[in-house]
């Protein structure tokens, strides 16, 4: 898997820029209309100068950092590549589903999207796909890409992530986890919870919050901590989460192991301290990265990558050991 990895990273990029369409108030995530794309650099394909436009619709919650790299990843990728990315997010896969229907109807070149909820994007996705638009799946529906006529998949196996976790925790002698998930219906969540119990081998129950309010998602964790001391597990699936428990578990004077997936600034610095004994790295940024360099080679030079198979973007187990490899990229939004 860490050769798919490798090599996937060696892909060049390309960027996002905002939709322009509209849609329920406070529910986009605009990161600038088409004529705020970056120029094509010296050097680019004249037949992708600015004669594409690719839209990136997710399921994101606002405040959600990882969205930000997943995004960022796209841009940074457009600009390279020389074409223009639009990007709009929503959490309520009916929502989701019109921002998707909006791109088509705008005529885009080429649609990334995550399916969080696949069953609430079936319909808008075969529309695209009837509509001759490519289409690639980010980080949610691994399973399901090929179903919905997709042509490939960037992310990770969500049942793997969680299995790969699960051993971290048994290896370590645990016996009692909770699992902290942050978005009611996310499949993909409920697969890495799933996976975590099957290989961790002890009790494990899932534990619902929101990630929208940190400071419940802290509070939630505290009480569960106080009510069952017991509890020597905690996997958390995203970073600013993974935060929350930590306070959590500190606040509730608990000695339970901290383990999650994704990383940020505060998880790193945490898991150089050992207050974070593990992270899950399934490196956004090139989830937002690789799709759209797919879509440009799709478009103009009629390449499949992929061969219809997913592009996988982890897991990459980070702890104390090996994090100071990867911190200064980190540090940069490179993960």
């Amino acid at each position: 898997m860490r050769k798919i990895l490798a090599a996937a990273a060696c892909v060049v990029g390309l960027t996002m820029t905002a939709c322009t369409n509209e849609v329920p108030a406070g529910k986009t995530t605009p990161s600038g209309g088409a004529d705020q794309s970056a120029s094509a650099p010296a050097g680019s394909d004249d037949k992708a100068d600015g004669k594409y436009t690719f839209a990136m619709v997710t399921h994101s919650s606002a405040g959600d950092a990882f969205w930000d790299i997943v995004k960022s990843g796209g841009e940074d990728a457009a600009a390279k590549m020389g074409v223009t990315m639009t990007y709009q997010a929503d959490p309520d896969p009916a929502q989701q589903s019109i921002l998707i229907t909006n791109a088509i109807a705008q005529g885009v070149d080429g649609i990334i999207v995550s399916m969080a909820n696949p069953d609430g994007l079936k319909e808008a996705i075969g529309k695209a796909v009837e509509a001759k638009i490519p289409v690639i799946t980010i980080n949610s529906g691994i399973e399901r890409y090929k179903e919905f006529g997709a042509m490939t998949h960037v992310g990770q196996s969500e049942e793997l992530a969680g299995e790969t976790a699960g051993e971290q925790f048994k290896a370590a002698g645990k016996s009692k986890m909770i699992c902290v998930i942050h978005e009611a219906g996310n499949i993909g969540q409920e697969q890495r919870c799933a996976g975590a119990a099957k290989t961790f081998g002890g009790s494990a129950e899932n534990l619902q919050v929101d990630i929208a309010d940190l400071a419940a998602v802290q509070n939630t964790v505290t009480a569960k901590l106080q009510a069952d001391p017991s509890i020597d597990a905690v996997f958390t699936l995203n970073g600013s989460v993974t935060t929350a428990a930590l306070k959590a578990i500190e606040g509730a004077g608990s000695e339970a192991m901290l383990g999650g997936i994704d990383l940020d600034a505060d998880v790193v610095t945490a898991i150089k301290d050992g207050k974070v004994s593990f992270a899950v790295d399934q490196q956004p940024y090139a989830q937002g990265w690789l799709p759209i360099v797919f879509l440009t080679q799709k478009v103009s030079d009629a390449m499949d990558t992929g061969g219809g198979q997913p592009v996988y973007s982890g897991p990459l187990v980070v702890t104390k050991d090996n994090v100071e490899q990867i911190a200064d990229a980190i540090s940069r939004g490179k993960h």
